[in-house]
């Protein structure tokens, strides 16, 4: 098990079997990231659709470019190849001669206005052609205020992925995880493509293990103000936070159930770490592991029938999977003797974890049905994936040109996308639901 260096951040999830028994939260208002993210996007799709995005009329107005922002989301999917419109102006109450657009071989292309209206909100409208066959795909308007203007681009983003690929677009989605610079510890809550971010709490005392509730209302952490680690649930809303698990020994790795009303947890009231599930309200724990190992990291599958988490119950870290009612754990993973941090997808398809490769820590995806693995990074400190809820991409923290960022990658790792911050670690990224 990895040993923890001098000067490094003294707890990540990689490192909870390395701690039989884990180590003040206080809540602030929001505040906003000192830095934006910067997005670089690298690889190359097998296919990929041809658009283009055009500026929108009256942009000058606002302070983001819709346009940019949605070129980015789609291109960050790893489904979307942006090429550069055709000269004029244009928009969404224009009937444009597609011929042109299609002779530079542009399937789809997206153009639309920024209104200021007179309240100090702006509408956004746009409309999607269907280059190719000469077809109006529809559009909408959204009025927004100026703080809202990224989310808009967003959802104008989803609405063309999901018109376009027929699933549903995850722009507008939001992604949770912590920093630490110096002795400041914050959770953070930004937009998907790591732009916006707020922090919902800051603590000179570690935060770990974030997990969003179905909805996207609440977040599951793991604070350590009281010198060892205890569960909260936090309303990201309103900043409010509730003790939900501070019992005897360390208190870890909270993981929702898909139906919210109940919480999969590390607890070592036993004196070693167990499997536990609670109900969100709070309450006694019911144990669901009964082994003289260290069992971690729960998490429960997509339909809530099963519970996937990391056992050295073999001689070794390994990701094993159990019903609900607990009992008769299954052992998924065979190559490598370290294998941590699963991940399912919201479909039920497929199986992130990582995986340590001659003291790389790498990132790997498994197909559940057939047990096939793949390895998806040749970076050596990935940690953390979460699926977004589409299923199609997968983020995870790693260290990438000797600075600690953000990465997302596609569920074939063809395309990669670096959300690199300015300044601190970044680590324990988690991939919100559908419901903003």
């Amino acid at each position: 098990m990895q040993e923890i260096k001098k000067n490094q951040w003294p707890v990540s999830r990689r490192r909870l079997l390395s701690q039989a028994a884990l180590l003040p939260a206080v809540g602030w208002p929001l505040l906003e990231a000192q830095a934006q993210f910067r997005v670089e996007v690298s690889g190359v799709g097998m296919t990929q659709i041809p658009f283009s995005a055009v500026t929108f009329r009256g942009n000058g107005q606002a302070d983001q470019d819709i346009a940019a922002i949605v070129r980015a989301d789609l291109e960050r999917s790893g489904q979307f190849r942006f090429v550069d419109p055709l000269p004029g102006q244009i928009d969404e109450t224009s009937r444009p001669d597609l011929a042109p657009w299609r002779s530079r071989t542009i399937d789809a292309m997206v153009a639309g206005s920024v209104t200021r209206l007179a309240d100090g909100r702006f509408d956004i409208r746009f409309r999607l052609w269907d280059v190719v066959q000469a077809k109006d795909l529809g559009g909408l308007s959204y009025p927004v205020t100026a703080q809202d203007l990224r989310l808009a681009a967003h959802r104008i983003a989803d609405y063309i992925y999901e018109r376009l690929t027929g699933d549903k677009g995850v722009f507008a989605t939001r992604i949770a995880y912590v920093s630490k610079n110096g002795n400041q510890h914050v959770l953070w809550v930004a937009d998907a493509d790591g732009e916006n971010a707020r922090a919902a709490l800051t603590s000179p005392e570690p935060i770990i293990s974030p997990s969003w509730a179905p909805g996207g209302g609440q977040l599951a952490y793991v604070s350590f103000e009281s010198r060892k680690p205890v569960i909260y649930t936090h309303d990201v809303a309103t900043g409010r936070r509730r003790l939900l698990a501070n019992f005897r020994g360390s208190n870890s790795a909270p993981s929702w159930s898909p139906d919210g009303s109940q919480l999969a947890a590390t607890l070592s009231i036993s004196g070693n770490a167990q499997i536990y599930v609670m109900s969100a309200a709070g309450g006694e724990p019911r144990r669901l592991t009964q082994s003289s190992s260290i069992d971690t990291e729960p998490v429960f599958s997509a339909d809530g029938q099963s519970l996937y988490f990391v056992s050295d119950r073999g001689g070794s870290p390994q990701i094993y999977r159990m019903g609900v009612q607990g009992g008769n754990p299954q052992r998924l993973t065979f190559t490598g003797n370290y294998n941590i941090s699963p991940a399912p997808s919201p479909d039920g398809r497929w199986l992130a974890y990582v995986s340590r490769i001659g003291g790389a820590f790498r990132l790997h995806v498994m197909e559940l049905a057939t047990g096939n693995v793949t390895a998806l990074t040749t970076t050596s400190g990935d940690e953390s994936p979460s699926f977004s809820p589409n299923s199609r991409l997968i983020i995870y923290a790693t260290r990438d040109r000797g600075q600690e960022a953000l990465m997302t990658s596609t569920v074939d790792g063809r395309i990669k996308t670096r959300l690199a911050g300015a300044r601190g670690d970044i680590r324990e990224p988690q991939w919100g639901p559908f419901g903003r």
